[in-house]
Formats: structure tokens, sequence, C-alpha cells
């Protein structure tokens, strides 16, 4: 495997430029990305939903969307998911 050492440099070289930028973004662009994150991942959510449901109206997709973040906050607030380990 003579590629894995390019490949480890390539990802950690990758990850700095990401570190650089993100340090370089203004904060007002950073305020704005939570909500734009998401809503898209939200729209992803919905497509994998209609999927999952053909026969489901945009009603129902929204309803089972509301449904799933609410089981997300849930098992965020599980002891596990805590910060305060």
């Amino acid at each position: 495997m003579a590629d894995e050492p390019d490949i480890r440099t390539l990802v950690d070289d990758i990850y700095r430029e990401r570190v650089a930028r993100a340090r370089n973004t203004p904060g007002e662009v950073k305020l704005l990305d939570g909500p734009r994150l998401f809503d898209r991942a939200c729209r992803v959510m919905m497509a994998g939903i209609r999927d999952q449901f053909p026969d489901a109206d945009e009603a129902r997709v929204r309803e089972i969307l509301r449904e799933r973040l609410a089981i997300g906050r849930r098992l965020e607030d599980l002891p596990c998911h805590s910060t305060n380990k």
C-alpha cells in the first residue's frame, strides 16, 4: 500500500484547508449557516420520506418529518449523548 501515506497527507491537507476557511469565515456568515444547513437537512429528509412513502401527500410528509425531528431531539437528550462526560 504505497499510496497510503499520500492519501493520509491529502486528507490532512484538506482538513487544514477546511479549518483555515472556517476560521476566516465572517461571523455573520457562520450565523446564517446553521439555518441553511438545517433547511438542507430537512429537504434531504423529506426526499427520503417521499421515497419511503410514495403515496404520502405534502402534509403527511411534513408530519413524518416533524415526528422524526422530535425523535432526534429525544435521542439527543439521552444521557449517552451528554457533553458532560
